[in-house]
């Protein structure tokens, strides 16, 4: 099995998903993004479902971790929750498996050890563990992770939840692993993303400040929106 750093260089991996209902809800519309992410230089991409993965890899050339989000009633874990999940991420195209690496329930009763064991042995991928805090990274570490993120840092009740990215998580994280680090989770800025790399960051995964116009121009609108409600004017 390759190591996460064999298939992934450093720089930016840009996540390529949009939710049902949404305008840009496409495996081609998401491959066309895959292209353009390509274009722009990025090392590497994110996408959710077999579906999207397939036309993605079909598409460009870039590497590619895979998620599965699947919700579950009675569980709050959804991102590749169990092996079926994993195994239809490979079989689609994806180098890498990322999971939600805390230590909430799991469907079928499976655990992040069985999962991250059944995606070394049977599947011969990396995982990558999107955690929300550092001892859900050092747990994940010890529990095989060939990769740690921040993507859940202040989307669990356990975590800080805060506007910008978990820099101070990030770090330590960085400075206590010896595994690549991955930066993800409200990363808006190419500054953010390169104060990422100065404090120890792999890699950065960015996703809605590029692939989500929708969010870009909502951020936009509320920026100009405090300067013309002061002027007696506000945008539609």
């Amino acid at each position: 099995m390759k190591k996460f750093e064999e298939i992934f260089p450093r720089g930016l991996i840009v996540s390529c998903q949009a939710r049902e209902g949404e305008p840009l809800y496409s495996s081609d519309i998401m491959a066309r993004m895959a292209r353009c992410a390509e274009l722009g230089g990025a090392i590497g991409l994110r996408a959710n479902t077999p579906q999207d993965i397939l036309a993605i890899k079909q598409t460009v050339s870039l590497p590619l971790i895979g998620i599965y989000k699947i919700p579950t009633r009675g569980y709050e874990v959804y991102i590749t929750p169990t092996f079926d999940a994993a195994r239809a991420l490979v079989q689609a195209g994806a180098d890498v498996i990322a999971a939600d690496a805390t230590d909430r329930a799991r469907p079928n009763g499976e655990t992040i050890a069985s999962l991250f064991r059944k995606i070394h042995d049977e599947l011969d991928r990396p995982v990558m563990a999107d955690c929300s805090t550092f001892e859900e990274g050092m747990k994940a570490r010890e529990l095989g992770a060939d990769a740690v993120a921040t993507t859940l840092a202040g989307y669990t009740p356990h975590s800080i939840s805060q506007e910008g990215p978990d820099y101070a998580l990030l770090e330590r994280l960085a400075q206590t692993l010896d595994v690549p680090v991955i930066g993800e989770g409200r990363f808006f800025f190419p500054e953010q993303a390169a104060r990422a790399l100065e404090i120890g960051a792999y890699a950065v995964v960015v996703g809605t400040a590029i692939t989500r116009p929708q969010d870009i121009t909502a951020r936009f609108v509320k920026s100009m929106n405090k300067i013309l409600q002061g002027k007696g004017g506000k945008l539609s």
